[in-house]
C-alpha cells in the first residue's frame, strides 16, 4: 500500500485531488457528484481519480449504480499514518 499510495499522491499529477478526495471520504461517504460539488473541479476528472484510487484499493464503491456512493478500504485505513506523511511532501 506504500507504494501506492506514493505513486498516486506524489508520483502523478492528480496527486493533490486525489489526497483532497480521502479527506473528504474519511469525513464521509460520498458519490462522484458530490466529489465534484465540494472539490470545484469536473466529474470526468472525479471519475478518473476514484477510479485510480480503487484500481489501487485504497476507495471502495457501494453497489447502487445511480448516486454510487465511495467509501475508503479497511487496507487504506491500516496505513492512514503513510498518507499524512506522503501528504507533507506533496
Amino acid at each position: 500500500m506504500e507504494k501506492a499510495l506514493w505513486y498516486l499522491l506524489a508520483g502523478t499529477r492528480g496527486g493533490e485531488n486525489r489526497a483532497r478526495i480521502i479527506r473528504l471520504l474519511d469525513e464521509r461517504p460520498r458519490n462522484a457528484n458530490k466529489l465534484c460539488e465540494a472539490l470545484d473541479i469536473d466529474y470526468n476528472s472525479v471519475r478518473h481519480h476514484l477510479d485510480m484510487l480503487e484500481d489501487h484499493d485504497v476507495v471502495e464503491s457501494g453497489d447502487q449504480e445511480y448516486g454510487r456512493l465511495y467509501f475508503l478500504t479497511d487496507r487504506f485505513d491500516r496505513h492512514r499514518d503513510r498518507f499524512e506523511e506522503i501528504t507533507e511532501h506533496i
